[in-house]
């Protein structure tokens, strides 16, 4: 079983343009020791907006909520809307509207400009907006990749039940675990990657203990996105993500053997045996990764593995040759 190494979520919100009011749970830039790049590698970035309520914005057609036209090079945004709707447009051709459930998926390559608002119809209506928005790094030989836009719609995306044993011991559904990226044990998620990543939009509803495996390789990190329950008997809440102990081959060992395929992560709903399931259930975002291991050289919107390359992005795109 992988261990959890430490709960994080006591980070202050704060705005991104007038549109995503989020905590930023990682930041590939922040020099903490015990939580950085080498812990979450191949994730740089992860925005959680948790569930805001917007009032219907009178201007939606002119100045609609949320970020304008600006540059990424280098990695892939990851964008998933729990609750409202997001557009996209950027400067290869990529464009549309994400709804309930949605992921777009860009990658920015060797460069690529964009925006992203709140959805017009979202706009006129108003109500309650909650999304994730997270930077998954390229590997050198691919950060100058063409950009590339996926717009990947909930009813496009595999979906596996998760089970438990009852108290007459038939195993019976629990929950479902929708593969945006990755391998569900032979289930291929929806999206295409440039690195072994896993991404698995979870929800309990029923009262039971089940298991995931993933890869004993990877950088394993759990978001709680609404509700509470037991992680590897350990109560988490909304709100918090749930890193876990270093994979095989890194800086730290893992309780399994290195012969093992996978690891395990026991998710148990409700949290206390006396409580009963609620309607609201449980929702949780899996993210894990192969470590690509090679150097992070970072400003801004921009990641290269140099700072030559890094300088070289500025100039490109101060001088226009960019996107």
């Amino acid at each position: 079983m992988r261990a959890i190494k430490h709960l994080h979520g006591d980070k202050a919100p704060h705005w991104v343009g007038d549109g995503f009011y989020v905590k930023t749970l990682i930041n590939h830039l922040e020099a903490n020791p015990d939580f950085n790049y080498t812990h979450t590698d191949p994730f740089l970035l992860f925005d959680y907006g948790e569930p805001t309520t917007f009032a219907p914005n009178p201007n939606y057609e002119s100045q609609p909520h949320g970020v304008g036209q600006h540059p990424h090079k280098g990695f892939e945004t990851v964008t998933l809307a729990y609750s409202g709707e997001i557009s996209h447009a950027d400067s290869a051709g990529g464009h549309g509207v994400i709804l309930e459930g949605d992921v777009q998926w860009m990658t920015a390559g060797r460069g690529i400009m964009h925006e992203e608002f709140h959805s017009t119809a979202f706009g006129q209506r108003g109500g309650v907006f909650s999304m994730v928005q997270m930077w998954i790094n390229l590997p050198r030989a691919h950060k100058l990749a063409d950009p590339k836009y996926q717009t990947i719609k909930r009813a496009d995306m595999p979906t596996v039940e998760l089970t438990a044993h009852n108290n007459i011991g038939e195993q019976v559904s629990i929950g479902k675990a929708v593969i945006i990226a990755g391998d569900w044990q032979g289930t291929s998620g929806a999206a295409s990657t440039f690195t072994s990543v896993n991404l698995w939009d979870i929800e309990l509803r029923l009262a039971g203990s089940t298991t995931l495996q993933i890869p004993n390789t990877h950088n394993v990190m759990l978001l709680v996105q609404e509700g509470e329950l037991l992680i590897n008997d350990r109560l988490v809440t909304a709100g918090q993500l749930i890193q876990f102990e270093a994979p095989i081959g890194g800086n730290e060992q893992n309780s399994p053997a290195q012969n093992d395929v996978t690891d395990t992560i026991k998710l148990t709903y409700p949290a206390t045996s006396n409580a009963q399931p609620t309607s609201t259930s449980v929702k949780l975002l899996l993210l894990s990764g192969e470590p690509i291991g090679e150097p992070v050289v970072g400003y801004g919107p921009f990641v290269m593995t140099t700072q030559e390359e890094l300088k070289q992005t500025f100039r490109d795109y101060q001088n226009g040759n960019f996107g």
